[in-house]
């Protein structure tokens, strides 16, 4: 299985909406691999932290290798 590339995992990350206000901008988005925590509890393959623009909240997202979203919140 190919992993979805870092570049990749940024753009699904921002075109996901605030759980809060509903935005899509971010202020600071963070992408990086998953540790092997993430990877054996979640199957994901990118863990991006992103706090929003506009209401400030701070969320965290992963994604697996394919750019599925696992979680969110």
């Amino acid at each position: 299985m190919t992993i979805i590339t870092r570049e990749r995992a940024e753009r699904i990350a921002r075109a996901q909406p605030c759980d809060n206000c509903g935005e899509y901008t971010y202020k600071k988005l963070v992408v990086k691999p998953a540790t092997v925590e993430q990877e054996k509890d979640f199957a994901e393959a990118w863990h991006a932290v992103m706090i929003c623009g506009v209401c400030g909240m701070h969320q965290e997202m992963g994604l697996d290798a394919e750019g599925d979203v696992v979680y969110q919140g």
